[in-house]
């Protein structure tokens, strides 16, 4: 790869805006009136096509590729900022579709937003201020993510999705289209708002886990975990989620991922706010 990109040639559109200071990396691709701001360092082999905006303090990895329309690194939306060069970091290999935007973070909120490898942003995606997204993830057509989200590694969301700001969604959680996210998500589930009505756990994101290579030894131990936390009769019993989760781990033996499912349960529901483990830490 390192002597494919060293032979690779950087083309540049002529009505391209490529202010000073800025760093393009080798191979890269800059298509038709894309602005390039001067605090904006682009990665080796990168891609933009036509009327993609990049500016503020960005730094994008390599190999990703942004469709037209797309605004990155432009100031967020917070009464509170005061025009800091807060930050904008972005991984390798991350496909932003047309018209998705991205923020950097805010002065008083960690002052960086970050974006691992490997994800897919389709049409209209928002990313907001302080943000923290892992790897492989994907977001389909005008998800909303508020300020101080933060999705782990391999989640999934349908379409029009809003998420409350402060919100976690777990690695390997999947979130149905048109659901208003407004607590934490636990992972390894499939979590669905039907009609309107807050999101519940409806199952396990079994073909999720298969996917990602997990055992069915794995997934057997989560969904026993799931059946005990989340299924009707769970509901139905009255019973305390965290006495059910106190049970299970004075029970023992736990598999790896059905003990980081209980300990991410319990920092939610028993440290957080509002069921957003998040909101325990906001600053005032």
């Amino acid at each position: 790869m390192e002597e494919i990109l060293a032979e690779a040639t950087t083309e540049i559109h002529p009505t391209a805006v490529i202010e000073d200071g800025a760093g393009i990396g080798r191979g890269a691709r800059i298509g038709p009136y894309c602005v390039i701001g001067a605090n904006v360092v682009l990665g080796d082999g990168c891609r933009l096509h036509n009327h993609v905006t990049i500016t503020g303090w960005t730094t994008v990895g390599r190999h990703c590729e942004f469709y037209p329309n797309t605004v990155i690194g432009a100031a967020p939306q917070d009464l509170k900022y005061r025009g800091g060069p807060t930050r904008l970091t972005i991984g390798d290999r991350n496909v932003f579709r047309e018209q998705a935007t991205v923020h950097p973070g805010t002065e008083h909120g960690g002052a960086h937003t970050r974006i691992g490898n490997d994800n897919l942003f389709l049409v209209g995606v928002h990313v907001a201020h302080d943000c923290v997204v892992g790897n492989h993830c994907v977001l389909a057509n005008y998800v909303q993510l508020g300020g101080h989200v933060i999705l782990e590694d391999c989640v999934t969301f349908g379409g029009h999705c809003g998420v409350h700001h402060f919100v976690t969604v777990g690695k390997h959680a999947m979130v149905g289209g048109l659901s208003p996210v407004t607590q934490d998500v636990p992972p390894f589930m499939i979590v669905v708002g039907a009609r309107g009505s807050s999101p519940r756990v409806r199952y396990i994101n079994r073909v999720g886990l298969q996917r990602c290579g997990f055992s069915e030894e794995q997934i057997q131990a989560v969904k026993v975990a799931q059946m005990r936390l989340f299924s009707l009769s769970a509901r139905r019993s009255g019973r305390p989620i965290l006495q059910t989760i106190a049970e299970m781990k004075a029970d023992g033996g736990l598999d790896p991922n059905v003990e980081y499912l209980l300990d991410f349960l319990i920092r939610s529901f028993e440290h957080g706010r509002n069921g957003r483990y998040l909101e325990s830490l906001r600053r005032t």
